[in-house]
């Protein structure tokens, strides 16, 4: 059983609504999509076909939701728009299902879409994610679960975001960002392991540490990723943090973002003796 308002609304009698879903009014659900338990649906949504909603969710006034892909290639194939549970889409999101390329968009459990988002076709968006006002997200994007992006950050099409980011608000993000770190400025710069995050999340000063081992190398020291990389295989302890981060760099096709050590064009100075050695095998390779 779901409720409407007396108002005025249009439900396509072969939309499947789940149990106790409140639909406001002046809202417009189409034919093929598909609606979980225990939703809210504000007034002036627009929930198009192709939409898959999982349970729990809340969606807003004025949100468009399962837009056809605003790109050219796009030839009217049945592609989906698929949004986990517990999702919260704020006011004016605009959130565009699939192209051939994937045959769908996706947004994991728990995420929150604050208003004026926009998810644009073929994006993957993993578990308890957020992404603040304005945030706008090309096609073929990857964020990975429980990352956090500040407001008015842009995201070039076919770039890749690591679990745990935090990337700051306006941001221009036009590279791979790695798990477990922050990043900010202009261009977009690694600005250290996202250390609150990870406290809150429960990881231990340990892997903290680890971590902020494992990025020393990468992104501090100015070593080239490929040098990095090997002295990381080296040197760094080895374990399931170091393994997927590896994994995240040498599969990255669009590169990584700035290193530490070259902010503002110029190269950061000091460092401890351990810092020391890594820097003299360098140079004698």
């Amino acid at each position: 059983m779901f409720f409407l308002s007396k108002r005025l609304r249009h439900v396509h009698p072969k939309a499947r609504i789940g149990k106790n879903v409140t639909i406001g009014p002046f809202s417009v659900i189409e034919e093929d999509v598909v609606i979980g338990d225990n939703c809210w649906i504000g007034n002036n949504v627009t929930i198009m076909n192709g939409s898959r909603i999982g349970n729990g969710c809340k969606v807003f006034p004025g949100a468009v939701v399962g837009a056809i892909p605003q790109d050219l290639k796009y030839q009217g194939e049945n592609t989906t728009l698929e949004i986990g549970d517990e999702v919260i889409v704020r006011e004016f999101c605009t959130l565009n299902r699939g192209t051939k390329e994937a045959w769908r968009t996706v947004i994991g459990d728990r995420c929150l879409l604050m208003a004026y988002v926009h998810v644009a076709h073929d994006c993957f968006i993993g578990k308890s994610c957020i992404l603040a006002n304005n945030t706008t997200l090309a096609g073929h994007i990857r964020i990975d679960d429980y990352a956090r992006l500040g407001g008015m950050t842009a995201v070039h099409q076919f770039v890749q975001i690591g679990k745990y980011v935090m990337i700051s608000g306006g941001s221009l993000v036009r590279k791979d960002v790695p798990p477990y770190i922050m990043a900010a400025r202009e261009p977009l710069s690694y600005m250290g392991v996202n250390r609150v995050g990870l406290h809150r999340s429960i990881f231990s000063r340990q892997v903290i540490h680890h971590l902020e081992d494992i990025y020393r190398l990468l992104f501090v020291r100015g070593l080239s990723v490929r040098k990095a990389v090997r002295l990381i295989e080296e040197q760094i302890e080895k374990s399931d943090y170091r393994d997927e981060v590896l994994a995240f760099v040498q599969s990255s096709k669009r590169g990584l973002i700035r290193g530490l050590r070259y902010m503002n064009h110029q190269p950061m100075t000091g460092g401890s003796q351990a810092d020391s050695s890594v820097m003299e095998k360098y140079d004698q390779e």
